[in-house]
């Protein structure tokens, strides 16, 4: 039954006052930002801690890596979620809801005295730090419309951009000085100031969500978030995510549930009266399902760099890991300095396409990495990449912004993330293969021929895709 376009919004028109001069001044942006940047900084965060957890607790080293599988799977599944359930009930209520789940957390973590107890922390750290880009993205939209614009500035855009993707390489100079300076709780207690933080600036300077029209009832608000499309996409995704995970050591059956999974999530889909996934609109809007794929492809190559090279330059350069860490920091200067202007002037051809063959360049320079080769030259690589990163998160989500359907932004935002965590994942499955008996200059050369491949398909897929315009219009 066809859906109309309002079905999706239940929260009344607000009162709003006449909007400020400066709609997107920095007291409305800034908690914004800051909750965006939780999530992939909390990603790469836990690397450095995972050895002294494991000593601390008394725990094998190998059973920490539940602590990246737990954060990895709650926010592949919470992004689009959250962005479903901000279009319902209102993105600010999710976002003050996801900082509080934050906060919760980190105390959690902090204090915990076993690996389950960090396990559930690193989960609530997950949903709640998945909360904050998709309902930014509808705060933002709100923000532009009630200031009568056609669509909000470049730079909003791009400082969102520059928080929730080109900072997920500090977390491991940032995890390395932590865990260093003040034990392996730190990289969970540090999260509870940032999150108040965020929380009291939200509250104070960000505009409350109207009132809802009226309080829907339990089955009326099941059926208008989709709980039935949100558990089979859960499932599906986790039994997916965790056959990844394992490999080298291929657990069939995984895969198997996987695709039996995600056949019955299409067939439910396709019936339900309000989608969660809206898999028809994903195969009508063919150039917002393209703009997935190469946001995935894209960071893909970001987190092989981010953890292959790293692992490397431990394993093959004998650096220690907050020294490796400090070598990227370079790819997080420069992905910001992109974002930026790209994203002012809307563009999005020209920068998607830099991307692919930015990553191109980089994959070929991989190859020339060996125990003696000169370090600055991996600091050149992550330059390299960090152009990468900076030309696909401009052009990539001002593609988004003009290609998702109004009505459903925040589940279109969930879904980029979710699909950048696909890459992610599928990063780690990559380094893990490589990687799975020893650390050598022959693995790196693997690595890079693969992202060879990877980023022959980006550029293929960008290049031939005329869909894609020179610029978003204003």
């Amino acid at each position: 039954m066809p859906v109309p376009p309002d079905a999706h919004a239940s929260v009344a028109p607000r009162d709003t006052e006449p909007p400020p001069d400066r709609p997107f001044s920095w007291r409305f942006t800034m908690p914004l930002f800051i909750g965006s940047a939780l999530n992939p900084i909390n990603s790469s965060l836990i690397a450095t801690a995972l050895i002294p957890i494991a000593h601390g607790l008394g725990v094998p080293i190998g059973q920490t890596a539940v602590l990246v599988i737990a954060l990895y799977l709650a926010s592949a599944v919470a992004q689009p979620t959250a962005g479903k359930t901000a279009e319902v009930l209102g993105p600010r209520r999710v976002f003050i809801a996801g900082i509080i789940l934050v906060a919760a957390g980190g105390l959690l973590g902090g204090f915990a005295q076993n690996l389950l107890t960090l396990m559930v922390s690193r989960i609530l750290i997950g949903l709640g730090t998945s909360c904050a880009y998709p309902t930014a993205m509808l705060l933002i939209q709100r923000r532009a419309r009630d200031a009568g614009l056609s669509r909000p500035p470049g730079g909003v855009l791009g400082g969102l951009q520059i928080a929730g993707i080109a900072t997920a390489s500090l977390g491991l100079p940032v995890g390395g000085l932590l865990v260093s300076t003040l034990g392996w709780r730190s990289v969970f207690f540090v999260n509870v100031p940032v999150a108040l933080l965020a929380l009291v600036a939200t509250l104070v300077w960000v505009a409350p969500d109207g009132p809802l029209e009226h309080r829907p009832r339990l089955r009326e608000l099941a059926v208008r978030l989709d709980v039935g499309g949100i558990a089979g996409f859960a499932a599906a995704m986790t039994s997916l995510l965790l056959f990844l995970f394992f490999l080298p050591t291929a657990h069939w059956f995984l895969l198997g549930i996987s695709v039996a999974l995600w056949i019955v999530l299409v067939w439910w889909q396709l019936r339900a009266p309000v989608p969660f996934l809206d898999v028809r609109m994903l195969a009508a809007n063919k150039p917002l399902s393209r703009t997935y794929l190469r946001y995935g492809l894209t960071l893909l190559c970001q987190y092989v760099v981010l953890y292959g090279i790293t692992q490397w330059a431990s394993g093959v350069r004998g650096l220690s890991e907050s020294q490796a860490g400090l070598l990227l920091l370079p790819m997080t200067l420069v992905s910001g300095l992109i974002i930026a202007p790209v994203s002012r002037r809307n563009l999005v051809r020209g920068p998607v396409i830099a991307a692919a063959t930015v990553c191109l360049i980089g994959a070929a320079g991989v190859l020339a990495l060996s125990a003696s080769v000169w370090i600055g030259w991996v600091v050149i690589i992550t330059i390299v990449f960090g152009l990468a990163v900076g030309f696909a998160a401009a052009g990539n989500q001002t593609a988004l912004y003009a290609q998702a359907p109004p009505e459903q932004l925040g589940t279109a935002s969930g879904l980029l993330r979710t699909f950048g965590y696909f890459g992610s994942i599928a990063s780690s499955a990559i380094i893990g293969l490589v990687f799975h008996t020893s650390v050598s200059d022959s693995g790196i050369h693997l690595i890079a021929w693969i992202m060879i491949g990877v980023s022959l398909v980006l550029l293929l897929v960008s290049v031939v895709d005329r869909t894609i315009p020179r610029r978003a219009s204003a």
